[in-house]
């Protein structure tokens, strides 16, 4: 009888494993109703591409369930670079898990433009950081750990994960207004494109880049960083 009701144990296991493994990359149909759209199915890297250009580069791969960019991968110049999504998203909510490798650097754009005059994505498109906030020497830089508005607003706390773990993040910009969450902690609230915005451009990095956050549509952007990472979940609804 113990032996039966372990093998039952057992077998009730690996069913929740199975089918928390299956829900990942998925919509439930509260979320169709409600109008959100997957942007990674979990099996192609249909709708994204390399910045700038028509292919996928080959440091970016499918794995597990998860767009991973290996940084062990060789790139032929000219091949390297972030991945982008081929629509344009203006007022939206996304939604996203990411994780990151120890001495880890990633982010995630928004409002990214391409154009051959613009040959990095950072050049256009505001960031949301993905760090190893320990190991990672930019970890030592104010606004510039994870979940930041990079090199912008620093995060009113710091609800990551550890490293090899998932976090759960989201970026929702509703007619300028910005609001970043992490691990559904609320980080960052700002207002694009006033006067106080302009400001937070001026004493940034980016005051030498004309094309910076000047734009109110743009694609959504997966930064290659020459470090290993993991993305899944990735949803969008548009407001």
């Amino acid at each position: 009888m113990l032996k039966k009701t372990g093998i039952t144990i057992i077998f009730m296991m690996v069913s929740i494993i199975v089918v928390r493994s299956q829900t990942y990359n998925q919509l439930s149909e509260a979320e169709k109703k409600d109008g959100w759209k997957l942007l990674f199915d979990g099996k192609s890297s249909a709708g994204w591409h390399t910045y700038n250009k028509k292919t996928f580069g080959p440091a970016w791969k499918v794995v597990d369930g998860t767009l991973y960019c290996d940084s062990t991968v060789q790139i032929p110049e000219g091949q390297e670079g972030d991945i982008c999504t081929e629509k344009e998203y203006e007022n939206f909510d996304l939604k996203y898990s990411w994780k990151i490798a120890k001495n880890g650097n990633s982010g995630v754009m928004f409002l990214v433009q391409e154009s051959p005059k613009l040959d990095a994505p950072y050049l256009s498109g505001p960031e949301m950081q993905v760090l190893d906030n320990d190991g990672h020497p930019d970890g030592k830089i104010h606004k510039h750990r994870s979940g930041d508005l990079y090199d912008l607003i620093a995060s009113s706390s710091e609800p990551v994960h550890p490293v090899g773990e998932w976090n759960d993040a989201e970026i929702k910009l509703d007619h300028g207004k910005l609001s970043l969450y992490l691990n559904g902690v609320n980080v960052v609230n700002t207002t694009l494109w006033d006067a106080n915005w302009d400001a937070l451009v001026k004493g940034s990095k980016f005051a030498q880049w004309p094309s910076f956050a000047k734009f109110k549509k743009g694609h959504i952007d997966l930064q290659d960083h020459h470090c290993d990472v993991w993305f899944r979940d990735v949803k969008i609804k548009t407001l």
